[in-house]
């Protein structure tokens, strides 16, 4: 079990917002949608690309290689060429911070 990582304070974490965090050897990205905390795993499940880079569209981040979707509320494919979702994480605000676990071994 992994312990909550701060990623950064909730104020520089605007609606529409995203941060890069290392969560014992997982990059994770965090993203504020509308107002609400979401983390995914930021490896594509079709190639292994980062995708936190990519575009933002309501609540689907598109991979920037090949234009996979994936719902960051869910994790869940909802575009090939990926077929199988990612690994979604819990995030908190704790003491004005934004933090995430890995909790896929708990």
């Amino acid at each position: 079990m992994s312990d909550w990582i701060d990623v950064c304070p909730a104020a520089d974490l605007p609606p529409g917002g995203r941060a890069l965090v290392d969560v014992d050897g997982t990059p994770v990205a965090v993203f504020n949608l509308e107002g609400e905390y979401y983390a995914i795993h930021d490896v594509c499940s079709h190639d292994g690309a980062e995708i936190a880079s990519g575009c933002l569209e309501g609540d689907e981040i598109v991979c920037p290689r090949h234009g996979a979707r994936f719902c960051i509320r869910t994790g869940a494919v909802t575009k090939p060429p990926a077929y199988e979702d990612i690994a979604v994480f819990p995030v908190r605000l704790e003491g004005g911070a934004v933090q995430v676990r890995d909790d896929r071994w708990d």
